[in-house]
């Protein structure tokens, strides 16, 4: 099983957790194509820095205009009952990005998706007067608009969902209603989702949370002075470890808490694995006595169990429905996935008196069914469900590289205990952007890459 461990001793947040997919391997292109598709106009830039000795991945995202976008480490509250915008955190810059209300000048050398580099500098306006808002239903339409892969959109919709429910609760307002301030921004929505496509470019089976840094001192935002963690980070930091190193910046933000949950990661400590790769991602402050940076760990686990593959149990959560509307059933499992289910499918069958109606199953973990059926009561028009348990065996999955005439494309191995290979298959979605990019058939790519892995003996 491929786990990554995410190792948060000086926090998280979404910009860190970014670069430090770059470093551990994800291409930057990867993450820039998925930024593209959301047609907002921003860049992605990648630079060295060094943090308190530790060479690491800094990505920044260029706005309209070649303005380098940073945003604090904290976001302010998202539910919109004011006009000050402003914040910061008492006594102390931000631990990951620049602090506010204050002009700086910089020079950054920086690596475009390209490889080319250049160096400018310039003065950022940090008062964030230019950061429009969006609400929650404005982002997931930009984000369902696009052309990121299913996998990609839900990891990325959980995430603000959760953000918007952690609003919700804090605020006493409907999730709907909920309106975005600096997580609304173009540099946050590429943030989280350029990392929602690295992570699925790594194709983990499982995320894995050291006991997360919060950090201390006190924010200051548009509802008054909070505690650090923030109000919103707390809420979404429920079932993860926490604690305090003593600190005085905020080193846990919203979208680093939100991206934990959508990926469910799970607390622990170094778990036992077979290291593949590493990366550092730094966050925008030095932090006396420490470095300011996320480290991510990649590998196979070294838990093994007896048998053809990997084994578990899935819960199945099912429902006949013969009066829902074609469109309801379509937002149901919309909903349903961007909550954490691992599928979501629809059968016509026959149901009493003749009537056509639609088979709605469920695959989830067993720790999410009670959350899932509550969103088919509250979606859905049916008035009971079926939920069992099941033994699930799969397959070991691995990845390897193989050149091709157009690149080099990733292979997905499936293979049994004793590490005899059974399936192979071609990323499709590398091959789409091969044949896309150098007008070659889908078809064609993908036999390639097929025989380009054959040729290697088929080895994992």
């Amino acid at each position: 099983m491929k786990i990554a461990y995410l190792d948060c001793f000086s926090g998280i947040s979404g910009d860190m957790f970014l670069a430090a997919l770059v470093d551990a391997g994800v291409p930057i292109g990867v993450l820039q194509s998925a930024v593209d598709s959301l047609g907002v106009d921003a860049h992605l830039v990648l630079r060295r820095v060094d943090r308190s000795g530790i060479n690491s991945a800094k990505v920044d995202v260029l706005t309209a205009g070649g303005k380098l976008a940073e945003t604090s480490e904290h976001e302010p509250s998202a539910v919109e009952h004011t006009h000050d915008h402003s914040h910061s955190v008492e006594g102390h810059e931000h631990s990951g990005e620049p602090d506010h209300g204050h002009s700086q000048p910089h020079e950054h050398l920086h690596t475009h998706a390209d490889g080319t580099t250049h160096s400018h500098s310039h003065s950022h306006d940090l008062d964030h007067a230019h950061v429009h808002g969006r609400s929650l239903t404005d982002i997931q339409g930009l984000i369902r608009g696009s052309a990121l892969p299913i996998e990609v959109q839900t990891t990325a919709l959980r995430a603000f969902q959760l953000l918007g429910e952690a609003e919700s609760k804090i605020h006493n307002v409907p999730v709907e209603t909920i309106h975005f301030h600096e997580v609304g921004s173009v540099d946050a929505i590429s943030d989280i989702v350029a990392t929602a496509a690295g992570c699925h470019w790594l194709r983990v089976d499982r995320w894995i949370c050291s006991p997360l840094n919060v950090g201390g001192g006190h924010v200051h935002c548009a509802h008054g002075k909070f505690p650090v963690p923030a109000p919103a980070t707390l809420q979404l930091l429920r079932d993860l470890a926490i604690y305090s190193s003593g600190v005085q910046k905020e080193l846990v933000t919203p979208t680093g808490a939100a991206l934990l949950r959508a990926l469910d990661a799970q607390s622990s400590v170094f778990p036992t694995m077979s290291m593949t790769s590493t990366g550092y991602g730094a966050g925008s402050r030095d932090i006396p006595g420490q470095p300011n940076v996320l480290r991510l760990v990649v590998g196979e686990s070294a838990e093994r169990v007896s048998g053809s593959g990997s084994q578990g149990r899935v819960g199945i959560i099912e429902t006949t429905i013969d009066d829902a509307t074609p469109e309801v059933l379509s937002y149901a499992a919309d909903k349903l996935l961007a909550a954490g289910a691992s599928d979501v499918y629809r059968i016509p069958v026959q149901m009493k008196k003749g009537r056509i109606g639609i088979q709605l199953t469920i695959l989830c973990s067993p720790e999410r069914a009670e959350e899932l059926q509550k969103i088919v009561f509250r979606e859905t028009t049916t008035l009971g469900l079926r939920y069992r348990e099941e033994e699930k065996t799969s397959l070991t999955r691995s990845f390897i590289s193989v050149d091709t005439e157009w690149g080099a494309v990733r292979i997905k191995v499936g293979s049994l205990e004793n590490g005899e290979v059974v399936n192979y298959a071609p990323e499709y979605e590398e091959c789409r952007s091969i044949a896309e990019k150098h007008a070659v058939p889908l078809k064609q790519v993908m036999q390639a890459a097929a025989n380009a892995y054959l040729a290697q003996g088929m080895s994992a």
